[in-house]
């Protein structure tokens, strides 16, 4: 590659300077109106490829400029303190998510993926509207919902060259505990549901393990997994006491009498690389019991479905 084509994708900073917009929330060439196109430079495999996760950073900014603008989220600091010159990440919430008594939290899964987003390749090959959050944000504020939005593989900075991890994100099953126990619990929220995407459901797992009390407590009144692409080896208690549902896309789960569901064992249907836009999650009834052998996508949408209360 030479220092050239090196140099020319350090200084894009935006989409325009990529040559892109989203348009109708699709990525578009701004010249040619075209969907993306991977080769730049012909039999430059590794060029096309830097090019990409570049452009990728940059739509991480574009999503997050989107859920403040078109969700009307805000950022919210991780740690809620940090010392001068000490790495920091960020969540965002809504603005009445300290208030509200209904509460979404969003867990994405694992790799590049940040805050707002199920899957990068297919916001950039796709739509907004199959590979970020933005969608379940906006039902869910509709349902009368407060949301807050997880970025659980934000751990790090490199500081002088050194990469320095980031206090309480150092994974992101560290981000989650950190994030649950300095906002979530401290909200007014009696209904909590979460949606987690492929690793997000193994970093829900850890918080289950962590903070038994608020899912025991008929406090999470559900969980959504959609894509279990990483099996847990943990196991998931649940007990007819107990309000908490697994949920794999359109499958629930339910074990024989007298044992306890491990994760290892839950029966998985195709891949999904996001969930599914069928799945509404807000549309489930306010459970007494776990949900148990339920196909979620039978039941109605949203504009139909009673709401939580």
């Amino acid at each position: 590659m030479s220092s050239t084509r090196k140099q020319d994708d350090l200084f894009r900073k935006t989409l325009a300077d990529f040559g892109y917009e989203f348009k109708d929330g699709k990525l578009r060439n701004i010249r040619t109106g075209r969907p993306f196109e991977f080769v730049v430079h012909e039999g430059d495999q590794v060029y096309n490829q830097k090019h990409y996760e570049a452009l990728g950073e940059v739509v991480t900014e574009e999503v997050y400029k989107l859920l403040e603008s078109e969700c009307g989220l805000k950022k919210a600091p991780v740690p809620l303190k940090s010392k001068q010159k000490e790495p920091e990440t960020f969540i965002f919430v809504s603005e009445d998510v300290g208030t509200n008594e209904k509460l979404m939290v969003l867990i994405h899964g694992s790799g590049v993926v940040r805050a707002g987003q199920w899957a990068r390749r297919l916001i950039i090959n796709d739509s907004l509207e199959s590979g970020t959050q933005i969608p379940y944000i906006k039902k869910a504020k509709k349902a009368g919902y407060a949301v807050l939005v997880m970025n659980t593989n934000d751990n790090y900075r490199i500081m002088k060259k050194e990469r320095v991890f980031i206090k309480g994100s150092k994974t992101p099953e560290c981000h989650a505990h950190y994030v649950w126990e300095h906002y979530v619990q401290s909200t007014a929220a009696k209904h909590i549901a979460l949606v987690a995407h492929s690793y997000g459901g193994c970093v829900t797992t850890s918080l289950f393990q962590k903070f038994k009390k608020d899912f025991r407590d008929s406090r999470v009144i559900s969980h959504l997994r959609t894509s279990l692409s990483h099996l847990c080896s943990s196991v998931l208690y649940c007990t007819p006491s107990e309000i908490f549902s697994v949920m794999v896309l359109d499958l629930v789960f339910s074990p024989p009498p007298g044992h306890r569901p491990s994760l290892s064992n839950i029966l998985s249907l195709p891949t999904w690389t996001s969930p599914p836009p069928s799945l509404n999650i807000l549309s489930l009834p306010h459970l007494d019991i776990p949900l148990l052998s339920l196909n979620i996508l039978s039941l109605p949408h949203l504009d139909i479905a009673p709401s939580l209360s």
